[in-house]
């Protein structure tokens, strides 16, 4: 089991918790330690909406929970009706990730029997919001989330391993079974790699230079998505029709594997060079013997004619794998572009902290 930076803060944020509401000599600490578990969030903008929501759903709740104990008294059937008029309103105001701590305010008011009410209610408000509070100032100020890094090391990885099965599968020199095995493995870090993109986007900035350099950064990564996901479908297609590119004619075959190969070292390089650890004349996917994609296309439909006779060659099959390898490569070129716009704008010192941090 991994021990992660949330997990950690959990337990710092309840600790926190129920230290201020002990040191504020407030009753039922307990429901601080609550209110601080459910108001952890994996980033500060989101701990920032949830606090919101949280407040606003404790008033609801606290009001709610007043309401009914002034008007119908504590029996236990006013309690399961006042829990049903929050659900209510709270999906009324579209709230419901805060419906339970609402009922937990409510419950904690409602349970209450003196005749110090009132004042007891809004001791009990009071101790749920130092909870949720308190949460929000652990994920701002104790090893607060750094996104963009783990947005970049996660690209990489899964991109090297996706370049590393590629490069078996274009010389059919994978194992069937352990491809199939790594491919629903990527497809689950891709998955993950969009929720962090996700995560590194809701960040806000509070500097107009800053937000004008995250715009830009934001774009870029994306793109090196789009394209680990191009790259992802090559690898798939190669493993999909493995056999059929074993009766593809060996000079096509080879031609197919040449490129990939080219194809692969760009996009290795470019992470590189967006790292800042590559120099920009570098990365390049040229060379003499390189054919252009429309020469390849010739080629292909040449060797059609050519084998259209032969029955373990199918051509529609060869179209899907030379089709994502093309888009791939589009990618590829755009991403480049992008990359490049970046460095001439504001120079290799906008990625310092992806070198640190990484390198």
């Amino acid at each position: 089991m991994k021990l992660g930076a949330r997990i950690l803060k959990t337990g710092v944020a309840i600790v926190l918790a129920l230290f201020i509401a002990e040191l504020l000599k407030l009753p039922t600490t307990v429901f601080a330690g609550i209110a601080a578990i459910f108001a952890i969030q994996p980033s500060i903008y989101r701990s920032y909406l949830r606090i919101v929501e949280q407040i606003q759903g404790n008033i609801i709740g606290a009001v709610i929970g007043i309401t009914f104990v002034l008007i119908f008294g504590h029996q236990l059937v006013i309690i399961g009706l006042a829990a049903v008029v929050i659900i209510l309103i709270m999906n009324k105001l579209k709230l419901e990730s805060s419906i339970t701590m609402a009922l937990v305010m409510m419950i904690a008011i409602m349970e209450i029997r003196n005749d110090e009410f009132l004042a007891y209610a809004l001791l009990r408000f009071s101790t749920i919001v130092v909870g949720v509070l308190s949460a929000f100032l652990v994920n701002l100020l104790f090893m607060p989330p750094k996104y963009e890094t783990k947005l970049f090391q996660s690209i990489y990885q899964a991109q090297d391993e996706i370049i590393r099965w590629t490069r078996l599968a274009g010389r059919q020199a994978s194992e069937r079974i352990a491809t199939k095995k790594s491919i629903a493995k990527l497809k689950e870090r891709l998955s993950e790699i969009d929720q962090t993109y996700s995560l590194f986007k809701e960040e806000r900035s509070y500097f107009k230079k800053t937000t004008r350099v995250k715009t830009r950064k934001l774009v870029i990564y994306r793109q090196m998505i789009t394209t680990s996901r191009s790259s992802y479908d090559v690898l798939k297609k190669l493993h999909q029709y493995e056999n059929e590119l074993m009766n593809v004619p060996e000079h096509f075959r080879l031609m197919i594997q040449e490129r990939l190969d080219i194809l692969l070292n760009y996009h290795e390089q470019l992470h590189l060079k967006f790292a800042g650890t590559l120099k920009a004349a570098h990365s390049n996917s040229s060379s003499e013997d390189y054919i252009q994609r429309h020469e390849l296309m010739e080629i292909f439909v040449k060797d059609i004619v050519v084998t259209k006779e032969t029955e373990d060659f199918s051509e529609y099959h060869l179209l899907h794998v030379l089709s994502a390898i093309l888009h791939y490569e589009e990618q590829l070129e755009h991403l480049d572009t992008l990359i490049t716009a970046l460095q001439k704008h504001r120079g290799d010192e906008l990625n310092e902290d992806i070198q640190e941090e990484f390198y």
